[in-house]
């Protein structure tokens, strides 16, 4: 009897398994309704997404149908060739959403930075019968390229999917699948192969690494540097530690963030445009600046000396000014680099608490000064009184 339930579980399990996979979606036993036809296709790694395709090589022309497959409702999709590279910046993508009123919207929008709304444009190359359908939860694009074949027939293509707000499409994550969605695909023998290491994933490393770094040490370790110096010498304990503190911290800050500045030369290539522009001229200025307090502090007067008020106005003007600009930078650098909100609502959340923490503190030292000040007033005329008395013993 055991042995006949161990066949029955055994056989059992053998024909969930030849079930699943008969039933398993894949390119090759999708039938279109519209009785389409292509030569090839191609199960895409990820995002439940099909490419069918057929190539002309005397024309050049690349018939294609990309199925995107298991959409929830208010998503937009895209697929896009990259003539030039394997990642993002450079692809010539054909976007699809169903809108509001029922209808299918689908059109062509050329990205040139990580920036882009995917607005509506003329590719590189020409593209015509562009259609699309929605229904059953899978959007499929039509459409006809005109691919010239070059590199041994291979181009890059990545695919994509996000939120839609109405009828605004909203930006893809930047994490998990999303970032995988790249492949190169050989049009005359079929075969496609993941560029994820070497392209998409390489990239958004670097980009965190030169958000992280900034934001660290120009965004978070200044500032503190700065509250440090601020209030911290109030109490008459802390001197001279909150000098050596506040040296620690800004030039902890300015050696890290001279990394994180010289990690984002690099992205300049994979992310042009004004905005970009305007960032980095922004981070050079800060650099200029914050290399130019660093100097000065070997050349700073002592206490007593007639010019060091002169030099303190400098040296608050100038360290005021980097802070500004370094927090206005980092805002910037996560609406370029990281179009997704968390980053941008975690680093507000932390400027909000330095900002609070310095109100208060502001709050406390003047109580202190003015609390001292009374205290020493009171003092000295209680000597004065204790004087005039002692001359009239």
């Amino acid at each position: 009897m055991a042995k006949i339930s161990n066949l029955l579980l055994c056989l059992s399990v053998f024909i969930f398994i030849i079930t699943e996979s008969a039933l398993a979606q894949t390119c090759t036993n999708y039938k279109f309704s519209s009785n389409r036809l292509f030569k090839s296709c191609n199960d895409l790694p990820v995002l439940d997404s099909f490419l069918h395709y057929t190539y002309d090589s005397s024309s050049g022309d690349l018939q294609i149908a990309y199925r995107h497959t298991k959409l929830t409702s208010g998503k937009w999709v895209s697929w896009a060739v990259n003539p030039t590279s394997t990642g993002m910046v450079g692809a010539q993508a054909i976007v699809a959403y169903p809108q509001q009123d029922g209808t299918i919207r689908v059109y062509k929008s050329p990205i040139s930075s990580y920036q882009t709304n995917l607005q509506e444009a003329e590719l590189s190359f020409n593209v015509s019968e562009l259609s699309a359908t929605y229904q059953n939860n899978e959007m499929v694009i039509y459409a006809i390229l005109n691919l010239p074949l070059a590199n041994g027939g291979t181009i890059n293509i990545l695919w994509q999917d996000g939120s839609l707000s109405g009828n605004s499409l909203l930006p893809h994550p930047t994490s998990g699948n999303n970032v995988r969605s790249v492949s190169t695909l050989n049009l005359v023998s079929g075969s496609s192969a993941s560029t994820t290491a070497g392209g998409a994933d390489s990239k958004l490393r670097k980009r965190n690494i030169h958000g992280i770094l900034n934001g660290v040490s120009w965004g978070i370790m200044m500032p503190i540097g700065a509250i440090i110096a601020r209030y911290l010498r109030v109490a008459k304990s802390a001197t001279p530690a909150w000098f050596y503190i506040h040296v620690f911290c800004q030039s902890s800050a300015y050696i890290i963030g001279v990394a994180g500045w010289a990690t984002g030369l690099k992205l300049g290539g994979e992310s042009p445009g004004i905005q970009f522009g305007t960032h980095r001229a922004i981070g050079i200025t800060l650099f200029s600046l914050a290399t130019v307090q660093v100097f000065a502090m070997f050349l700073r007067p002592k206490p007593e000396h007639k010019y060091r008020l002169y030099w303190n106005i400098y040296h608050h003007t100038i360290g005021y000014t980097v802070i500004v600009l370094a927090v206005v930078n980092i805002f910037k650098g996560l609406d370029i680099l990281s179009p997704e909100k968390e980053w941008r609502n975690a680093y507000t959340a932390v400027i909000v608490a330095l900002g609070i923490a310095a109100a208060v503190l502001e709050a406390f030292t003047w109580y202190v000064v003015i609390k001292r000040g009374k205290a020493e007033e009171s003092a000295k005329t209680a000597q004065l009184g204790n004087a005039g008395r002692s001359q009239y013993a």
